[in-house]
């Protein structure tokens, strides 16, 4: 793993000395040493490198990093250049479509919105390929509860867009009145149509962060230019 070494360590720190990161740290490196996992162990920690505690203006939850290859990179519903888009991501880039009039691009690749300060954290860091919440219960949940926490305890306006019934239950962890705090059905497929399309949530995060003297967030990704 590459370590995280920038302004989340110190809100981190305790957690690396707690009994259950140790096992963690254990069990993800078996994991690593005797089956294909991802995303690739030098991207387990991007959303954190990408993000820095200090730039979080907007938190975007996931649950498992997808589990195909080439797919994950340690950003929640991103996927490295040259994949296909996955179906909840087509159904956010159709919302941002719809809500502020972004053209949809040809890639799935999402680290522009992470260098803007939005947090895409997954709550579970890795998955066995092509074996769907693998890594669940393993010691992840209780460090992403951490992150959630530090971000929560931020002196300043962050916006958390909650999609989905997992991603909710974290609200109740959200205690700062500073904080909006934004819920939608999940924009996969099979849910999208129950409210996450026309939500609305780009243009409710933007006004949110204008509003409190802060630059919105562009959320147009370009198109990647293949040779």
């Amino acid at each position: 793993m590459a370590m995280i070494d920038n302004d989340w360590l110190p809100a981190l720190k305790d957690e690396f000395h707690k009994p259950y990161y140790a096992q963690l740290f254990s069990f993800v490196k078996n994991e690593y040493a005797t089956h294909v996992i991802y995303p690739p162990s030098e991207d387990i920690f991007n959303a954190f490198h990408f993000t820095p505690l200090g730039r979080v203006k907007v938190v975007i939850l996931g649950q498992d990093p997808y589990h195909n290859e080439h797919q994950a990179h340690g950003l929640c519903f991103s996927v490295q250049p040259g994949q296909e888009i996955p179906p909840s991501l087509v159904n956010i880039y159709q919302e941002l479509h719809d809500d502020l009039g972004c053209r949809i691009p040809n890639n799935g690749y999402l680290e522009k919105w992470a260098r803007q300060g939005v947090l895409m954290l997954n709550t579970v860091l890795t998955v066995r390929a092509h074996q769907a919440n693998s890594h669940q219960g393993k010691g992840w949940e209780q460090f992403t509860d951490a992150v959630i926490e530090a971000v929560n305890a931020q002196d300043r306006p962050i916006v958390f867009l909650l999609w989905g019934r997992p991603a909710q239950m974290k609200a109740s962890m959200l205690t700062n009145p500073k904080h909006l705090i934004l819920k939608a059905p999940h924009p996969s497929p099979l849910s999208a149509y129950r409210g996450f399309f026309g939500c609305r949530h780009f243009s409710q995060a933007n006004e949110f962060l204008k509003a409190h003297g802060e630059e919105p967030i562009d959320w147009q990704i370009e198109d990647i230019v293949t040779v």
